[in-house]
C-alpha cells in the first residue's frame, strides 16, 4: 500500500437545537437554558488535540461547523474558536469556511458577526418554502423568515450560499416540490442541496408515518425537479447537490473522493490516515453533550481501523454518488490499493451498463444512478 497525500478537513459539531424536528436523525438535542460556549469551545479543542498526531504538517481544506444548530452559538464563540484552532493547524483565509444556519435562530447583526469572523459560506437550512410543510416537518421558522435569512445572508456579504430542501413530504405534490425550487431559484444562491425525506430509525415520524407520495409521485417530483434545476443553470454533481456556475461544496467533494477529515464535537466522526502506518482509521465521539462536556481532558471516543478488504466499498460508496468522472489513480491514491483488486467488479458493472471505465476513469451512468444499490453491491 501505498498513499499519496491526502487532502484534510475539518469538522465541528455544534449538537444544540431549539427542538427536535421529527423527521431528524442527526445528533442534535433541544438546548436547556443558556448554552455553555466557553466549556464547549474548551472541550473541542481538547478533541483536536487527540488527533493532532494524524495532521502530520498537512495545511486544512476546509472546515464545516455542522449540528445541530450552530447558528445557536454567538459570532464571538467562533472567533475565540478560530483563533484557537490555528495554534494548532495550518488554517489559510481563503479556505471554505461553512456553518449551517436556520432561519428563525439568525438575523442580520449574527450573520455579519460570523462573516466577519471568516466563516464565507452559509448553508440554510430550509426544508420548504411553505407554511404547510413547514408545520408538518416541525420546523420552528416560516416561508417568509425562510427568504429573509438568504436576504440577510446575502447583505452580510456572503456569496456562497447553499439552501437545504426535501421533497417527498407529508401529502406534497409535484406542483408544491417545483413551487419550493423554484422559489429557491429566484433567489439566486448557487448551491442547492435536495434531498428526500426519508423515515430514519429513532425519529417521530418512523415511529409515527406521515402520509408521503408514494414511489411513482416521488419519482415524477424527482425528473420534474431536476429539469426545472436544469433549466435554472444548476448542475447536478453529487445524488442531492446542485451547483450553479461550476460553484461545488469543496468540503462534501472531500467526504465524497475519499479524503481525510478530523471531526471535533459531541458525535462527530473522523476519518484520518496515517501516513506512516499506512493505516486508515475512523473515529466517532460520544454523542450526548453533557457526556461530552464532562469527559474532563479525554474525550469519549471509540475508532476502528478500516481493514484493507473494506477499503473498496467504502471508497465505492461515497465516490459513486459523484456525477464526474473519477480517475482510477484516485482510487490507488486514497486506498492505498491497485485498481486491479476492483477490476472484475467493474468489468461486472460496465456489462449491467451501470457505469463506463476505461485505462484512466470511471463514470456512473444514469442507469448506475438510478440503481445505486445495485451497482454498491457489485463492490461488497
Amino acid at each position: 500500500m501505498k498513499f499519496h497525500t491526502i487532502p484534510l478537513s475539518l469538522y465541528i459539531h455544534i449538537p444544540w437545537c431549539i427542538k427536535k424536528c421529527p423527521y431528524c436523525d442527526f445528533n442534535s438535542h433541544a438546548a436547556q437554558g443558556a448554552l455553555p460556549e466557553k466549556a464547549y469551545i474548551d472541550q473541542l479543542l481538547r478533541d483536536l488535540e487527540t488527533q493532532l498526531p494524524y495532521v502530520q504538517n498537512r495545511a486544512i481544506h476546509s472546515i464545516f461547523i455542522g449540528g445541530g444548530t450552530p447558528s445557536l452559538f454567538s459570532p464571538e464563540a467562533y472567533v475565540d474558536l478560530f483563533a484557537r484552532l490555528r495554534t494548532y493547524l495550518t488554517i489559510s483565509d481563503d479556505i471554505e469556511m461553512t456553518i449551517e444556519a436556520n432561519p428563525g435562530t439568525t438575523e442580520a447583526a449574527r450573520f455579519t458577526g460570523y462573516f466577519d469572523a471568516g466563516i464565507n459560506r452559509v448553508s440554510l437550512g430550509v426544508q420548504s418554502f411553505q407554511n404547510d410543510k413547514l408545520k408538518a416537518l416541525g420546523r420552528i421558522h416560516d416561508a417568509n423568515q425562510a427568504q429573509n435569512a438568504f436576504i440577510q445572508a446575502r447583505k452580510a456579504g456572503f456569496e456562497k450560499i447553499n439552501i437545504d430542501l426535501m421533497f417527498g413530504l407529508p401529502n406534497q405534490t409535484r406542483d408544491d416540490a417545483l413551487f419550493d425550487l423554484q422559489t429557491a431559484c429566484d433567489l439566486s444562491p448557487n448551491h442547492l442541496s435536495w434531498y428526500q425525506l426519508t423515515l430514519e430509525p429513532n425519529t417521530f415520524f418512523h415511529r409515527f408515518p406521515p402520509i408521503l407520495p408514494d414511489d411513482d409521485g416521488r419519482f415524477e417530483i424527482q425528473q420534474a425537479g431536476q429539469a426545472l434545476l436544469h433549466k435554472n443553470n444548476f448542475e447536478q454533481y453529487e445524488i442531492s447537490a446542485y451547483g450553479k456556475n461550476g460553484f461545488q461544496s469543496q468540503h462534501n467533494l472531500n467526504y465524497w473522493l475519499f479524503g481525510d477529515y478530523l471531526g471535533i464535537g459531541a458525535g462527530a466522526h473522523a476519518k484520518l490516515t496515517d501516513l506512516k502506518t499506512l493505516q486508515i482509521r475512523r473515529r466517532w465521539n460520544t454523542k450526548h453533550p453533557k457526556q461530552y462536556l464532562s469527559a474532563d481532558n479525554n474525550p469519549l471516543f471509540e475508532s476502528k481501523v478500516i481493514e484493507v478488504k473494506e477499503l473498496p466499498l467504502e471508497f465505492m460508496m461515497n465516490a459513486l454518488r459523484l456525477r464526474e468522472a473519477i480517475p482510477i489513480a484516485l482510487f490507488e491514491a486514497r486506498t492505498g490499493l491497485p485498481f486491479s483488486v476492483i477490476e472484475k467488479q467493474m468489468q461486472l458493472a460496465a456489462r449491467t451498463e451501470f457505469l463506463m471505465f476505461d485505462n484512466n476513469n470511471f463514470q456512473v451512468t444514469q442507469k448506475g444512478y438510478l440503481f445505486l444499490n445495485e451497482l454498491l453491491e457489485i463492490f461488497l
